[in-house]
């Protein structure tokens, strides 16, 4: 292996990989000279590779301040030491323990604690072994749980889009239907003066949340939304409610000043870096258009810096603005979820987080040391993206992770679970490891870097038991070795979509499907039943002209009309097959096909539910497909009176009973 590979190797870098095919692929060296560099290890020369490599082992030999094991497992450290040492627990009790050529005694006690020893401290993760399941919320039942997009609710208050009250609403007419969880979209903080940052998945921070969902309406203020546009407006619907959340703030300030104060308290610095991000972004975008912090004046570029430090001096009421939509957004937030458990949901608000965040955004203007810098996370090429994907967005540097005793993932974990009963971790396998390319590159030019896989894992079933939460890892793609399996050891639920639950015989029968997954009809980014029946999904790709591995739009069809040959028979429904038009027969199956798995969970995303032709997200497009702005045909509550609505939840509620 040459000095440039072993030095990739020692970074974490994988430079040959499989792709979907089974074929072994290998990194250009100029594709891991580049990565290495914006890593932090210059590879130019072989001069710069040996002093690169030689930084990496002087780190290593350093020992780590950070380890994690299984609750009852032995704990080895990095270094040799022996000697008496003090376990100092999380709850603040202490042990004087012995530690003997780097091996120390199980510890039956989950939770962060801290061992020290001669001059050193090291933080030890003591770790349940799984997550929390449904099996410890309700022993021996099978559940089931629409799926739906926030801005995409509508209530009987005419607005501009869906926010979290209009979750709660929501929330509380699926509970009483017999739903026992509601997946959501993500919540996380965008960009609240770009109206065009509109992409719940490419967040401004995943600690904060959306201020724009949260609702003024408890203080007086009036929607000015009547005739609503088919597909949403973010343009005018952000403008607009921004001015009425500004209005509502400017009136009742005095009222609440004592409760943002003790908000603001909670949040500590975190919560004012954020907001201060967002009151410099509203100045620079409104004078510059300047979409995130490196386009700003360099003196803005650091929060400590006096110049930062004067506008939000001077600026304050704007800064506090920003902390008042948290405050309202995590009031109306934790509302919604109340609203679930009261009407008798057993999991409630599924929260959804985002594999990575904007670069520009508020977190990596705070803490950029938290996250790769000059890499985009994405996808290798594979047969649904030919070129690889590179998504804009970034994710946490995990030698950042290591130096910080994870703080800033566990932190991630703790803020979306705080207003929920599960989580799913979008593009789970970014926790093993994460196709990195660098800024400007082509998608095909980057390559693996590993992740601190179980100590990620770890931390999610600490957390996810602590909050006594589900977790459900998106486990769609090219899957990595042992990666199921290691899911399965920690109770983490996979997903098994319709549409890809095939083997050579078809459609795989609902009584092999893996009942450690949670079963779907589809999801945001696929096409709903009736688009697929109907072929909707193949027009767009026709229209925009996307890529499809059929030579013309006829052979699609043609194909297409084969797999409703294949996906019909697998259904048994005992009668003839519907037409391309006629889809509401085949909702109706598609719903008691999933439903009648073994799989633990089956969620159904609510336009399969409603029979909806189009998806919410056409991944790859931008503005050539509505994506997030599509609404529901109705309120929430109309929509499940409907008949045909009604008896696919009826089927859901028989097959699986309370």
């Amino acid at each position: 292996m040459s000095g440039l590979r072993t030095l990739a190797v020692a970074a974490g870098l994988q430079p040959e990989w499989q792709d979907a095919g089974g074929r072994r692929q290998t990194v250009a060296d100029c594709a891991l000279k580049a990565i290495l560099d914006r890593l932090g290890h210059p590879s130019g020369s072989e001069t710069q590779i040996a002093e690169s490599r030689a930084a990496i082992e002087t780190r290593t030999a350093q020992g780590i301040r950070f380890l994690s094991v299984d609750v009852g497992d032995p704990i080895r450290l990095t270094s040799k030491v022996s000697g008496n040492a003090e376990l100092l627990f999380e709850d603040g009790t202490t042990r004087s323990v012995t530690v003997d050529d780097g091996e120390l005694s199980p510890i039956s006690r989950s939770g962060y604690h801290k061992l020290k020893i001669h001059s050193e401290v090291i933080e030890i993760l003591v770790a349940p072994r799984r997550c929390y399941t449904i099996a410890d919320a309700l022993p021996g039942r099978k559940l089931w749980a629409p799926a739906v997009q926030i801005p995409s609710l509508r209530t009987d208050v005419p607005k501009s889009f869906g926010d979290f009250v209009s979750l709660a609403d929501a929330a509380r007419a699926f509970g009483q239907r017999g739903a026992d969880a509601l997946a959501i979209s993500p919540t996380h903080a965008l960009f609240p003066a770009d109206a065009s940052r509109y992409s719940p998945y490419a967040p401004s921070s995943r600690q904060f949340l959306n201020g724009l969902y949260g609702d003024p309406a408890a203080f007086g203020a009036q929607s000015d939304s009547r005739d609503l546009p088919e597909l949403i407006d973010w343009h005018a619907a952000i403008l607009e409610k921004l001015a009425r959340l500004r209005k509502i703030f400017d009136q009742v300030l005095p009222q609440i000043e004592e409760m943002l104060t003790a908000f603001r308290r909670q949040g500590g610095n975190d919560l004012e870096r954020h907001a201060e991000f967002d009151a410099l972004h509203a100045h620079f975008f409104a004078t510059t258009r300047a979409r995130g912090w490196q386009q700003w004046p360099a003196a803005y570029h650091d929060p400590a810096s006096l110049t930062v430090r004067r506008f939000v001096a001077e600026h304050a009421n704007d800064v506090t603005f920003y902390v008042f939509l948290q405050w309202l957004a995590r009031h109306d937030l934790d509302a919604a979820q109340v609203a679930a458990k009261d009407s008798g949901m057993a999991i409630g608000l599924i929260a959804d987080l985002a594999v990575g965040m904007d670069p520009g955004g508020s977190h990596g203007w705070s803490r950029r040391s938290d996250l790769l810098t000059g890499l985009s996370i994405g996808a290798p090429p594979d047969p649904l993206g030919p070129d690889g994907q590179s998504w804009g967005i970034t994710g946490f540097d995990p030698q950042a992770l290591r130096d910080t005793g994870f703080a800033p993932f566990i932190a991630t974990i703790r803020s979306a679970l705080a207003h929920a009963g599960g989580i799913r971790i979008d593009h789970a396998f970014g926790l093993r490891r994460l196709w990195v390319v660098p800024e400007g590159a082509s998608a095909a030019e980057g390559a693996y870097l590993d992740m601190p896989f179980n100590d990620l894992m770890r931390i999610v079933a600490m957390e996810s038991q602590r909050a006594k939460a589900i977790v459900i890892g998106e486990d769609l793609g090219t899957v990595p070795d042992g990666f199921r399996e290691a899911m399965d050891a920690r109770a983490m639920l996979g997903m098994r979509v319709l549409w890809f639950e095939r083997d050579a015989d078809g459609f795989v029968p609902p009584a092999k499907w893996s009942p450690d997954a949670v079963a779907m009809t589809g999801t945001h980014d696929l096409a709903t039943v009736a688009g697929w029946w109907s072929g909707r999904d193949i027009d767009w790709t026709w229209d925009l002209g996307r890529k499809s591995d059929a030579a013309d739009k006829p052979t699609d069809l043609a194909a297409r009309a084969e797999d409703r040959v294949a996906l019909w028979s697998a259904f048994h429904t005992g009668t003839g097959q519907p037409t391309a038009e006629d889809t509401d027969p085949v909702v109706d199956a598609a719903i008691a096909h999933v439903a009648s798995t073994p799989c633990a969970l089956a969620i159904i995303p609510i336009e399969d539910l409603a029979g909806l032709v189009e998806q919410p997200n056409l991944p790859g497009t931008i503005d050539e497909h509505p994506n997030w702005r599509r609404r529901m045909p109705d309120t929430t509550e109309t929509l499940l009176a409907r008949p045909e609505v009604a008896a696919r939840i009826d089927t859901l509620n028989v097959t699986r009973p309370a």
